[in-house]
């Protein structure tokens, strides 16, 4: 038996519920992991919510964890019993002590990666590997702008980028958090709850806009987005957290000057293996070399999972958050 949290219904923090759940034995293509860290992210939010249904209720929650594989199914060859693993991917069920997962979906860690820093980081950093080095390769020389950038993904893109020789803008919600992505590679912060950030970054770049909008907030942000952009860049809109963007006439984006809009998801770019694996070394590798800093500034208790939830929701984290089993 495992403790597991699961939900019965869509709703608030309160559905969330801390459950004894059967573990059996992996199936042929399935590890049985022991998790030992559990990433908490944005779209277990959504989970809850139902903004993104879950495949049937009752469900478990959560994408992402780290721990120790105990046992291993008959046609897994790349794993084996005793691998520290991470992994930040469907099928939800994360939140929980123990848990089989899809082989093919879970990597191996390196030695300079610790458990936690992998539950941290994986989700989110592979998000970032997937928006700076494949939806807009960011180049050095370009500028660009980066919502919510105290946030975990935020934090991450801003090292990442600075390093790869962008000038980073960053959007915040308070002091703070400005001050925070400042010491994480962010060049330009906008406290967005008193200043007009459209025309922060037109002041910022001399009238000529940004390459590109990395946009993990929606609604309240994401027109004003738009009006942020150089002619022929991208407004690249991957979160929802101030809720669903508008929809977009495309003559709009024509006018603003030929711009490019993509919705993008992390379980499309790491759907290959090759591709997961590929990303996760190039991850890890950043990280081993103190290039990009995983920030863990919360964590919970399993059993604490709903006010993790509330704290979330309220933006009262910065960086990463974990639960611990």
């Amino acid at each position: 038996m495992s403790k597991a949290i699961r939900i019965h219904a869509y709703g608030g923090p309160e559905v969330l519920r801390l459950e004894e759940v059967a573990v059996g034995d992996p199936g042929p293509q399935e590890v049985r992991i022991r998790h030992s860290a559990i990433g908490l992210n944005f779209i277990d939010i959504y989970h809850r919510t139902g903004l993104y249904p879950l495949p049937s209720l009752p469900s478990g929650l959560g994408l992402e964890a780290a721990g120790v594989v105990e046992a291993v199914g008959s046609a897994v060859t790349d794993l084996k019993a005793g691998d520290r693993v991470a992994y930040a991917s469907p099928p939800a069920g994360a939140y929980a002590e123990v848990r089989l997962m899809p082989a093919d979906r879970v990597v191996v860690l390196p030695d300079a990666i610790t458990d936690r820093t992998a539950a941290a980081m994986l989700l989110k950093g592979l998000t970032a590997h997937y928006l700076l080095r494949r939806t807009y390769r960011v180049q050095a020389g370009d500028t660009i702008l980066v919502h919510a950038a105290a946030g975990g993904v935020g934090l991450i893109l801003c090292q990442w980028a600075r390093q790869l020789g962008a000038t980073v803008i960053g959007t915040v919600g308070s002091d703070a958090k400005a001050e925070l992505a400042r010491s994480q590679g962010c060049h330009h912060t906008i406290n967005y709850t008193r200043e007009n950030f459209a025309q922060r970054v037109k002041d910022i770049t001399a009238g000529q806009g940004v390459a590109v909008v990395y946009d993990a907030v929606g609604k309240t942000v994401f027109m004003d987005s738009l009006d942020c952009l150089r002619p022929l860049g991208m407004m690249v809109t991957f979160g929802n957290a101030s809720g669903p963007a508008p929809p977009v006439e495309p003559g709009l984006l024509s006018a603003k000057g030929s711009l490019f809009l993509t919705r993008p998801s992390l379980m499309h770019y790491t759907a290959k293996r090759e591709d997961l694996v590929a990303g996760a070394a190039e991850l890890f590798e950043v990280v081993a070399r103190g290039v990009v800093r995983i920030e863990i500034h919360q964590t919970y208790l399993l059993a604490d999972t709903a006010q993790a939830h509330r704290d979330l929701e309220a933006r009262k984290t910065t960086g990463s958050t974990l639960l611990l089993p």
